[in-house]
């Protein structure tokens, strides 16, 4: 995954899964050596960037000795955490499969909820990304257009667990939700990094332009240097 902190900026980040897992198939450990490798191959390349290292922990607080003995390496630059499965019984599922099983509103809440129990479960990662990852699968056809006003309860509980503990919550960049950006600064939210959740080249820092002012409307400021985080 490529994430950037905008398209003409000299700062890129690439980042990996390195648990990416479903009841079907599991990836393969990360190899970490053939990671470090390609980071060196994109700095030697691409000279005129810096590019930064990055791991992406999918529901951290249940691979937590995974993840410390990756971050003892001493390598990753950024941390992220996110959360994409719901545990379902002996086994965990996607909210795009939930959204099949259980009510919507019953799987917004499921997912809302655990928000708060892996930021206090998981002290490995520093970013929380993805927190819309259960609105991107709602189910227009059977439930109706997707009003988060509905669920602002939960959003802000989990936000204000984010805040809490001192992390960040990425923006991204191709799903821009205003009112993500405004709860985020009210639950006391004090800083901010891109995501443009980029599978391809081609989708770097998509919307880039818009996603800062946004951010700037709601009091965010970039740092001194391209990869640092926005701060109010």
């Amino acid at each position: 995954m490529f994430t950037a902190s905008g398209r003409g900026t000299p700062a890129d980040r690439c980042r990996t899964h390195p648990d990416e897992c479903n009841r079907l198939a599991r990836a393969p450990i990360l190899d970490v050596g053939g990671y470090l490798d390609s980071i060196e191959r994109c700095r030697h390349r691409f000279p005129e960037l810096r590019i930064l290292t990055g791991v992406e922990f999918g529901q951290p607080h249940l691979h937590e000795a995974q993840a410390s003995h990756l971050l003892d390496l001493g390598v990753i630059d950024r941390v992220l955490g996110s959360l994409h499965t719901l545990e379902v019984g002996d086994d965990r599922s996607e909210p795009n499969t939930l959204f099949r099983k259980w009510s919507a509103d019953e799987v917004m809440w499921a997912y809302l909820d655990e928000i708060p129990r892996m930021v206090a479960g998981s002290r490995t990662f520093e970013v929380f990304t993805h927190i819309d990852y259960a609105v991107r699968a709602w189910p227009i056809e059977s439930a109706g257009p997707f009003d988060p006003r509905r669920f602002e309860e939960g959003f802000r509980n989990a936000m204000r667990a984010i805040a809490d503990s001192d992390r960040i919550l990425e923006m991204n960049t191709r799903r821009l939700w205003p009112w993500i950006t405004q709860w985020w600064s009210e639950e006391g939210g004090k800083a901010v990094t891109f995501g443009s959740d980029a599978h391809v080249p081609e989708a770097l820092a998509a919307n880039f332009p818009e996603a800062t002012a946004m951010l700037a409307h709601y009091g965010f400021r970039p740092g001194q240097r391209p990869e640092e985080y926005w701060t109010r």
